[in-house]
């Protein structure tokens, strides 16, 4: 009896090493990258055989491409802008293009969110001037989608007294009146707007459709988003904005079977993360391949292929 204890706890102790683990790079814990990943780290664990996964906390977008491509993450959540500009070796990644990053999906997209407090007088993108704003964590995506659609709208950072928080500070310092206006670049809703909003009285600022028209001439992976009224506690009536999809990347070393057991598992157990986020809602196939900006890892498109999706050219390898 006690030999048969003993092989029965040496086959599950091979069975946790034989496990592989993969790391997931997200972002701060108030985004929805960080939950979002964690629900994705689950569905791997759960339903892929021999996998296990842990979702970690990062500077979010520019820094995940970094970690995919050095091999110090095996998945990344990023924003397309700064995945095509990594892909490229274009904008911020001018000269050194990251040639082995690839997509298995796009996730959902983002809205960039402008927060300032309900009785600031702050109204429009030309009222930021001398103001204290929150960019967003340095090298993050909310600070590229929101220096993009600033420039393309005349205005840079000399105009105001910038500072370069994460979603968490950026909420803290609005609620103890330290800056004035907080940009969000992050599938709505996020943890750290709802908590500022049940606590203070806020206004998000809509982008006006000159505003809008500027910035997607400047940066095509914008669309224009609506911000459904009561989204946030406060929040009246709709607000006009641009989004920006969320790309999941791998790198092109990872093996095929296991990319396209990943693509599999999230397309075909997505009801389990709607259930952890809501901006899993938009998972879906055809949002993936209507919205990549650059090819699927061959595991992925083994995937797209098998279900009749209709990849684009730019897509494939």
């Amino acid at each position: 009896m006690k030999l048969a204890v003993a092989a029965s706890l040496l086959i599950s102790a091979q069975a946790a090493v034989a496990q592989q683990q993969l790391s997931i790079a997200t972002g701060g814990t108030g985004g929805t990258y960080y939950p979002y990943g964690g629900g994705l780290a689950e569905l791997i664990k759960n339903h892929i055989d021999g996998y296990d996964a842990v979702a970690e906390v990062t500077g979010a977008s520019v820094e995940n491409m970094g970690l995919v491509w050095r091999g110090d993450s095996d998945l990344a959540l990023a924003l397309a802008d700064t995945v095509y500009q990594g892909y490229t070796g274009t904008g911020d990644f001018e000269g050194r293009e990251l040639e082995n990053i690839r997509a298995i999906a796009s996730i959902y997209p983002n809205a960039v969110q402008i927060v300032t407090m309900a009785d600031s007088g702050i109204d429009s993108l030309d009222d930021l001037a001398g103001k204290v704003v929150s960019v967003g964590a340095p090298g993050s995506g909310t600070e590229l989608n929101a220096r993009a659609i600033l420039e393309a709208n005349g205005l840079t950072y000399d105009d105001f007294d910038a500072r370069r928080l994460n979603f968490n500070e950026t909420a803290d310092a609005l609620r103890d009146g330290d800056i004035d206006v907080g940009f969000w670049s992050v599938g709505p809703p996020t943890s750290s707007i709802l908590n500022l909003a049940t606590t203070s009285d806020v206004r998000l600022i809509g982008l006006s459709e000159e505003e809008m028209q500027k910035a997607l001439e400047a940066e095509p992976v914008f669309a224009p988003y609506e911000l459904r009224a009561d989204l946030y506690e406060g929040m009246d009536a709709a607000v006009q904005t641009l989004g920006i999809p969320n790309v999941l990347i791998a790198s092109s070393e990872m093996d095929e079977e296991t990319a396209y057991q990943i693509t599999r598992t999230l397309f075909e157990q997505t009801d389990e993360l709607i259930a952890i986020h809501p901006a899993a809602n938009d998972t879906t196939v055809e949002f993936s391949v209507n919205s990549t900006p650059i090819p699927f890892h061959p595991g992925a498109l083994r995937y797209y292929e098998e279900v009749g999706a209709e990849v684009q050219d730019k897509q494939r390898p």
